[in-house]
C-alpha cells in the first residue's frame, strides 16, 4: 500500500511539473521569437532599438534581490539553447526540458520498482537524475560530433579560401562559394556568415559570430587572421594556407597524443564499471549478501563512501588523461 501511494504521489509531482514546464516553456519561446526579430531589425539596421523607461517604479524588496541574483547564477535555459544551435538540432529548448521531466519521472518509477541501491529514495533519486540528463547528454554528444566533423572540414575550407582569392575572388564571394561547396556542417556555418554579411552586417561582426557559434581554437585563430589582415593588409590568401597547415600538424599531435593516453582511458573506464558489473553479480548469485551489508548502519555508510569515491575516482582519471593539445 505505500508503494501504490508512492508511485501515485511521484505521478501526481510529475504531472505538475510538466504543466509548470508547459506553461513557462510557452512564455519563454514567445520570448525568444520576439528577441530574435527584434534583433535581426538591428542587425539589419545597424541601429539600436531605444529602451522604454518607467517613470514610477516598484521597489525591489531584498527577497527579489536575493531572487533575481540566485537565479543570475544559472542560466541553464541560456546554456542549453546555445548547446542546440550548436549541435545543430532544430528542437526547441521547451521539447528538450519536457524530454529531461518525462525520462527523469520514468527513471523514478522504475528505480521505485527496481530498488537497485537498497534505498526507495536513493534508488528513486538516483534513476530519476541519471533518466534526467540523458536528453542533456544527448544534445552534448551531438555537439561534440558536429563540431568535430566541423574540426576535420576546416583545413580544406581555408585551403578552398585561399585558391579563390589567388584567383581574384573578393573574401565576401569566396565565403558564398565555399558555402555552396561545402558539405556540412561546415557550409551550413558559412552559409550563415555569408548571408549576415550580405545583409548588411560588417564583416568583422559576421566572423565574430562565427567564433560565438562555433568555439573551436581553430576558428578563433582563423577570425583573428582574418580581422588583422583587414586592419594592417598582407597576403591574406598565404596566411590562410599557413594556418591550415598547423591545423594539420596539430591533428597530428592531436592523434598521437590520444594514442599515448588510450590505455589511461581504458584503465579508469575498467575501474569505474568493475564494480558495478561486481554489484549486479553478487544481486545475481548471492541476492542476501548486500541486502545484508545495507540494513547494517555502518554497512551503508561503506556504501555511500564507496559510490562517491567511484565517481571521484572517474572524473579525477578522466581529468588526467585529458590533454588538451
Amino acid at each position: 500500500m505505500n508503494l501504490q501511494l508512492m508511485v501515485l504521489l511521484l505521478f501526481l509531482i510529475i504531472f505538475a511539473l510538466v504543466v509548470v514546464a508547459f506553461n513557462i516553456g510557452a512564455q519563454f519561446m514567445e520570448s525568444q521569437k520576439k528577441r530574435k526579430v527584434t534583433e535581426m531589425l538591428q542587425n539589419a539596421s545597424g541601429e539600436a532599438t531605444p529602451m522604454q523607461t518607467k517613470v514610477l517604479m516598484e521597489p525591489e524588496t531584498p527577497v527579489n534581490v536575493m531572487l533575481v541574483r540566485f537565479l543570475s547564477r544559472f542560466n541553464f535555459v541560456q546554456r542549453l539553447e546555445t548547446r542546440l544551435q550548436q549541435a545543430g538540432m532544430t528542437t526547441s529548448v521547451y521539447s528538450v526540458l519536457i524530454a529531461m521531466l518525462v525520462v527523469a519521472g520514468v527513471g523514478a518509477l522504475i528505480g521505485v520498482r527496481m530498488n537497485p541501491m537498497m534505498f526507495t529514495g536513493l534508488s528513486a533519486a538516483g534513476c530519476g537524475l541519471v533518466g534526467g540528463l540523458l536528453p542533456y547528454a544527448y544534445v552534448s554528444y551531438a555537439r561534440k560530433k558536429r563540431m568535430g566533423a566541423f574540426e576535420e572540414q576546416f583545413p580544406e575550407a581555408l585551403d578552398f579560401l585561399a585558391r579563390a582569392m589567388r584567383a581574384g575572388h573578393a573574401f565576401s564571394i569566396a565565403l558564398e562559394m565555399l558555402s555552396e561547396e561545402s558539405p556540412q556542417p561546415l557550409g551550413q556555418e558559412f552559409r550563415k556568415v555569408f548571408n549576415e554579411h550580405n545583409l548588411g552586417l560588417p564583416i568583422e561582426t559576421a566572423l565574430q559570430n562565427l567564433s560565438a557559434r562555433v568555439p573551436l581554437l581553430d576558428v578563433s585563430f582563423f577570425v583573428s587572421a582574418v580581422l588583422l589582415q583587414r586592419e594592417t593588409g598582407g597576403n591574406l590568401s598565404e596566411i590562410l594556407n599557413k594556418l591550415a597547415l598547423i591545423i594539420r600538424e596539430r591533428f597530428k599531435l592531436k592523434g598521437a597524443v590520444r594514442a599515448a593516453s588510450a590505455h589511461g582511458r581504458i584503465t579508469g573506464s575498467i575501474l569505474t564499471l568493475m564494480p558495478i558489473a561486481l554489484m549486479f553479480g553478487l544481486l545475481v548469485v548471492a541476492p542476501g549478501y548486500l541486502q545484508g551489508m545495507a540494513k547494517d548502519p555502518d554497512g551503508r555508510i561503506l556504501i555511500a563512501i564507496c559510490i562517491v569515491a567511484i565517481i571521484m575516482g572517474h572524473f579525477l582519471i578522466r581529468k588526467i588523461v585529458n590533454i588538451k593539445v
